[in-house]
């Protein structure tokens, strides 16, 4: 794919994604039912951030988690599951005098519509993160950094950090945003919707889904979301069921990666090349990838496993359609299983499927245990 020079002696060994956000333990119902009859659970991991880390770890990238935990028994049994999937938490930072956050939720409940989460992570560790105490060689070394909008929802301080990480500059690398508006984690969430808009406007690589859209900003529809937000070089506005539409181009004004010497991938598709300033709606490329048929499991963790296919395929500098499909691909393997995690199918495996022709993609059927190797893949 086309990027520059090396920008590090050890870039061979240096992360190609560093995401960075809060991780939580997760309580997974043993039951469907209300939390009130819920009669145990088990423990997991949980974080949007991490949840991209060890997906792309599990695919064979270098992949990094950049966060704040607690020195309790919750962060150490995150930082060990997270780093069980491959995943660098070097840089992990503990935390005395705050907590690892936690949150229980609901079993997916079809019979009665029952879901409810229960979040314990206010004052947590990760809530104290700021431009001064996080690594930011780590940071700029990576290809990609990988951030959400839940971050920002965090504290003043995350806030003030993930706006430090989204400046202009000729050292950074390129910026992929997930907005993941979670209005019951803001404060002011009046403001909300503006702090998202501008955090999604400084980024290279937007990832947004359109209910989420419309509730924050107010717009409808694809096209729409791009007419507020041309500046990332690529948008992509996940649709639900009607798949996802990516829209690709020069990027209005100069990117800080396009600096000579400092951009490590570009997050383009068959760009121009030298391009700069204002750009027309028309220099974009729109494509839009049907989703799959999948026989849902649990539906969380889904956006996170799309993201993480898509970074995937673009560190690979595969076409954008085929982006489209290892991101509906990685989020199929997890929605056909009940926990946030779950190994990808193998590489092969997903590259003979993202390069069917438009007829045989429309045919899949996904469902539980797709991704083994001794699995068949249904089609309709």
């Amino acid at each position: 794919m086309p990027g520059t020079p090396a920008r590090t002696a050890d870039a061979d060994t240096a992360a190609e994604v560093v995401c960075l956000g809060e991780s939580m333990v997760t309580f997974l119902p043993s039951q469907p039912g209300r939390l009130a009859d819920v009669p145990s659970f088990g423990r997991g991991i949980g974080g949007a951030e991490s949840n991209v880390a060890c997906a792309l770890a599990a695919a064979g990238h270098r992949a990094a988690w950049v966060g704040r935990v607690g020195a309790d028994g919750f962060g150490d049994h995150l930082v060990g599951a997270i780093a069980g999937y491959g995943v660098d938490t070097s840089a992990v930072r503990r935390d005395p005098e705050r907590p690892t956050g936690i949150y229980f939720r609901t079993a997916t409940d079809r019979a009665t519509d029952v879901h409810e989460v229960a979040y314990y992570r206010a004052g947590s560790a990760a809530s104290a993160m700021s431009p001064d105490n996080v690594p930011h060689e780590v940071l700029f070394a990576a290809r990609v950094l990988h951030l959400s909008g839940i971050t920002a929802a965090l504290s003043a301080d995350c806030l003030a950090l993930l706006h430090d990480l989204t400046a202009p500059r000729p050292d950074r690398p390129l910026i992929s945003f997930d907005v993941n508006h979670r209005p019951g984690l803001w404060r002011d969430t009046d403001a909300a919707p503006g702090v998202l808009l501008d955090l999604a406007r400084r980024s290279d690589l937007v990832f947004v889904g359109e209910d989420e859209a419309e509730e924050a900003w107010g717009v409808k529809g694809a096209e729409a979301i791009r007419a507020v937000l041309p500046e990332p070089e690529v948008l992509v506005v996940k649709r639900g069921s009607d798949g996802a539409t990516v829209f690709s181009g020069p990027r209005p004004g100069p990117r800080s990666s396009d600096t000579e010497g400092a951009g490590p991938v570009s997050a383009g598709v068959g760009r121009a090349s030298g391009g700069s300033g204002p750009v027309s709606a028309g220099a974009d490329s729109v494509t839009t990838v049907p989703a799959l048929h999948v026989d849902v499991v649990a539906p969380v963790g889904a956006g996170d496993a799309f993201a993480a296919g898509f970074l995937s395929a673009t560190l690979r500098g595969l076409p954008v359609r085929d982006r489209v499909r290892h991101g509906h691909l990685m989020a199929a393997a997890v929605l056909t299983v009940p926990g946030d995690l779950t190994a990808p199918p193998a590489r092969a495996h997903a590259d003979a499927l993202a390069a069917l022709d438009d007829e045989a993609w429309g045919r899949l059927r996904l469902g539980p245990g797709w991704t083994g190797h001794d699995q068949e893949v249904r089609t309709t």
